[in-house]
C-alpha cells in the first residue's frame, strides 16, 4: 500500500516539474523572441537616420 503511495507521489511530483521546465522554456523563448523585435526595430531607426 505504501509503496503505491510512494509511487502516485513521485510521478506527480515528476508531472509538475516537467510541466514547470516547459513553461520556464516557454517563457524564455518568447523573452527571445521580444528581444530579436527590438533589435530588429533599432536597425531600422538605424537606417532611417
Amino acid at each position: 500500500m505504501f509503496k503505491t503511495i510512494r509511487r502516485v507521489a513521485a510521478a506527480v511530483a515528476v508531472g509538475l516539474l516537467a510541466f514547470k521546465a516547459v513553461a520556464s522554456f516557454l517563457s524564455w523563448i518568447e523573452r527571445q523572441e521580444d528581444s530579436t523585435a527590438e533589435a530588429w526595430i533599432d536597425e531600422d531607426e538605424f537606417e532611417d537616420a
